[in-house]
């Protein structure tokens, strides 16, 4: 049956890989360059009790084979023995079949080790076949192992081969560490590049090792789980040495931190090691400045994608990477409805929105992640083509935009290859996302009825655009969200409250025409300039428009005001547009005149070539030029830290005491209930003041529900109140009825002091004279935020901005306007007056240049 080996191979070094059984183990050599050699060593002369057996499934009739007693004993006391641990063997018997017999011994010499075989034996475990073996008396006498009375049923194990509930089993130990014993590593029948090495690199850290598991998952009857060793996760280590590669359907359920895993994978890629070892980074042709910067969000194209402003000053268009926005699944089926993506798609408007109002205007860190390859799209067929895309991870606040746009429901995450590289460098933190979002049923995948958009165009329409008028003309401002800037002067805006898209064209200028607009398509010099101008500062914002009148195509006329900016005054200031002739019926036309003077003389841009007209001609229209003092009567009603000042025309107070009082009267009939309002920036509403009575207001900014800044429109005050103190602002109240009264101005031909104790004696001095009183106001020439302006007393005519000249409380700011100088030479006087005094800022004498930054004004 057998047969002595000769020349048998004595004292071989090896480590032990695996216990068989009570008598049968597996031993490993040293690697070189790849797995080692592995022999199977059965003891000599012994045999311990049989392991049970799973019948093979192909053979439903035979069954499953129990343990023998002590069987598994005998495993285990080897197993806890021997592994890890080298051995030394020597190789007695080979025979036919090719089975190997020797003795084992733990350690490098078998002259020293201890004889595994006598040690089982020793504890009762195993059987001697034949004398030699030493410790079977020993073991009888203490009556151990096989020698303890009873027989051994007891050690026999219940094994159980299946579960019958997989899901249950897992959901019940509520993913905490379970005690367990690694056994096996499944291998593939084709195996892939590598695996031979992977199985290695796990089986020697964990083969028949004491671990921990944790159970994180069990989809479709497939147990997911996580393996603790003490030395370390065997997870992170294969990732980290080439082995593996992360999978995206079971990342979302590892508990551990998703975020290791993909660093150690990180890793490995760019140490290129094994598995990645012809692997290139999607950005590796891109230099770092192209990588990572911040930029300035010009524009929202779309839910997943956005227009920068580089430092630059060059223009880039991000995509959001690994983000899909809302779609209409199928082809649009209404083919007589003109289909407008924005409003037609579900919730395309809401994620238009929320990037529009986090984004517009701000500076982002733009991380790229990779170039997604321009597409040439099938010349049949439904493949469309695409240019060049550059996918990047866009942060705002710490905030991963497109993160916060999945959490919400407004996009979804696109699914790759496994192979695929080309993702986001957050892909993890979506997927998560989305997973919180498909549970809460936010957004798109909400059970309920998806938001309808009925949004009316009126663009070119003229019988609409003619009934619209009149409404659009009575409501004074009105809000509005530029969506679309044509050229410098026209735009296409979406009115919020009125649910429609207007043209809008800008009133009293003269804009230079772009090649469309033009025959023969040759644009006019600076028509490019203008639209970048007016894109800048108004596209995709919040704005308020005066709407005058309409033209004969449907488009409407009026003023476009942005953050206290009028845009046709700021185009004529920055030398991108003339004044037309239509802006002499208008409230601004002074304010354009003098903006466009001013850039007249800096001779840049439109004005370039400018030649002034001979002196003949100035004084033929000297006349013209003149300053005008138009006083009207005006109720001041604030002043302002910064020495502005909100002031209501006396004229139509009658109507603001009318309207209060019929308000009040309807509010105490129908009391509001209290805490109903939910306060938004930009909404009008009415606000409980201090002495208990309700007046307009605007809410500026919402920090919390116990904190709303609002602003009183009728009075030009501001207050932090409690959202229990706001109301819904009745309709038959609105600015509709009867516009804002307070007007903010500042005074003309002075400058406010920087210094706060030489500001506040200013200011003090303004509010004792002129707050709560009534005044002459005159329009001199416009500002920054405001109208510029003189005040007189409306007793005894006396220029208030004068009178702070003269007691030393401001300086004078110079203008260079021909018109102004009689003005200008009377606020001189008066400084010299001040200083002669050493009244207050010239209390020192002369005010030298040292003192001038030390108050705060410019040298």
């Amino acid at each position: 049956i057998s047969k002595l080996v000769k020349g048998a191979p004595k004292n071989v070094l090896w480590g032990l890989l695996q216990v068989l059984s009570g008598c049968a183990i597996i031993v490993r050599g040293q690697p070189r360059g790849g797995p080692p050699p592995e022999r199977q060593i059965n003891l000599s002369n012994v045999r311990a009790g049989a392991l049970a057996r799973r019948a093979a499934q192909s053979q439903p009739d035979v069954k499953d084979t129990p343990d023998e007693p002590w069987a598994f004993q005998a495993r285990e006391f080897l197993r806890k023995k021997m592994i890890g641990k080298e051995v030394c063997f020597t190789v007695e018997v080979k025979t036919l079949q090719g089975r190997e017999y020797g003795m084992v011994y733990l350690g490098k010499v078998n002259t020293s080790g201890e004889n595994i075989a006598e040690s089982l034996v020793a504890e009762g475990l195993a059987v001697v076949r034949r004398e030699g073996i030493r410790g079977t008396n020993q073991a009888k006498a203490a009556k151990r192992g096989q020698w303890s009375e009873g027989g051994g049923a007891h050690t026999i194990r219940d094994l159980k081969y299946s579960i019958e509930n997989p899901r249950h089993f897992v959901d019940s130990l509520h993913q905490k560490p379970v005690n367990a014993l690694y056994l096996k590593t499944d291998g593939s029948e084709t195996p892939e590049p590598f695996a031979a090495e992977a199985k290695f690199f796990t089986e020697s850290r964990l083969l028949q090792r004491d671990v921990q598991i944790i159970l994180e998952s069990c989809p479709n009857q497939i147990i997911l789980g996580t393996i603790l060793h003490p030395n370390g996760n065997i997870t992170e280590l294969l990732l980290k040495e080439g082995f593996a590669r992360c999978v995206d359907w079971s990342m979302a359920v590892y508990t551990q931190g998703a975020e290791k895993l993909r660093a150690a994978e990180r890793s490995a890629k760019e140490r290129k090691v094994r598995m990645w070892k012809d692997y290139v980074a999607p950005t590796a042709n891109l230099d770092q400045k192209d990588r990572q910067f911040v930029a300035k969000v010009m524009q929202v194209v779309n839910a997943d994608a956005i227009v920068v402003k580089l430092n630059s000053g060059e223009y880039k268009t991000i995509h959001l990477s690994s983000i899909r926005p809302p779609r209409i699944e199928g082809e649009n089926k209404d083919k007589d409805k003109r289909f407008r993506p924005l409003y037609d798609i579900p919730y395309m408007f809401e994620a238009r929105e929320f990037l529009r109002k986090k984004l517009i205007g701000k500076k982002v860190n733009v991380m790229v992640d990779y170039i997604r390859a321009a597409t040439a799209g099938a010349e049949t067929g439904p493949v469309p083509a695409f240019p060049e895309r550059t996918c990047a991870t866009v942060t705002i606040g710490g905030i991963n935009i497109a993160e916060a746009l999945i959490s919400k429901g407004l996009a979804t995450v696109i699914r790759y290859r496994q192979d695929d590289d080309q993702r986001s460098s957050h892909y993890d933190e979506l997927l998560a996302a989305e997973a919180r979002a498909i549970k809460n049923g936010k957004g798109l995948h909400s059970k309920k009825e998806v938001p309808i958009h009925r949004v009316a165009d009126i663009s070119g329409e003229t019988q609409k655009a003619k009934q619209f008028l009149p409404f659009l003309q009575r409501a004074g401002r009105s809000e509005a969200v530029v969506e679309y800037v044509f050229s410098g002067s026209r735009l296409k805006l979406y009115m919020p409250k009125e649910t429609c898209l207007i043209t809008f064209l800008l009133a009293g200028i003269e804009c230079p025409r772009g090649s469309r607009n033009i025959p023969g398509g040759i644009a006019e010099p600076f028509s490019e300039e203008a639209m970048l101008f007016t894109k800048e500062l108004v596209l995709q914002r919040e704005v308020e428009v005066e709407v005058e009148s309409m033209d004969k195509a449907g488009n409407f006329i009026g003023w476009l005001h942005i953050e206290g900016v009028n845009l046709s005054v700021a185009l004529v200031e920055n030398s991108l547009s003339k004044v037309h002739f239509t802006a002499e019926r208008s409230a601004y036309c002074k304010t354009l005149q003098s903006a466009e003077e001013t850039a007249r003389q800096r001779k840049d841009k439109i004005w370039a070539n400018y030649v002034e007209k001979p002196p003949a001609e100035l004084a033929q229209v000297s006349e013209e030029k003149e300053r005008v003092a138009n006083y009207r009567a005006v109720y001041v009603t604030e002043i302002t830290d910064g020495l502005h000042f909100y002031a209501q025309d006396v004229e139509t107070g009658e109507n603001l005491e009318n309207l209060m009082e019929t308000m009040r009267a309807e509010l105490a009939s129908h009391p509001p209930v209290e805490g109903a309002f939910s306060a938004h920036r930009g909404d009008h509403c009415i606000a409980k003041f201090a002495d208990g009575e309700w007046y307009r207001a605007r809410v500026e900014k919402v920090e919390s529900p116990a904190k709303v800044h609002v602003f009183y429109i009728d009075y030009g005050n501001r207050e932090i109140v409690s959202s229990v103190r706001l109301a819904t602002l009745p309709p038959s109240f609105s600015t509709r009825t009867l516009p804002s009264q307070a007007t903010e101005y500042a005074f003309a031909f002075i400058q406010v002091p920087q210094d706060e104790d030489a500001r506040a004696d200013a200011v003090d001095c303004v509010v004792r004279d002129i707050q709560n009183t009534q005044c002459l106001l005159n329009v001199e020439y416009p500002g920054a935020t405001c109208p510029l302006v003189t005040l007189q007393f409306s007793d005894s005519k006396d220029d208030v901005g004068l009178g702070l000249v003269k007691e030393g409380l401001v300086m004078v700011e110079t203008r260079k306007e021909k018109h102004l100088q009689k003005m200008v030479t009377e606020y001189l006087n008066g400084q010299e007056s001040a200083k002669s005094a050493r009244l207050n800022i010239w209390r020192y004498g002369d005010f030298r240049a040292d003192d001038a930054e030390e108050f705060g004004y410019s040298r």
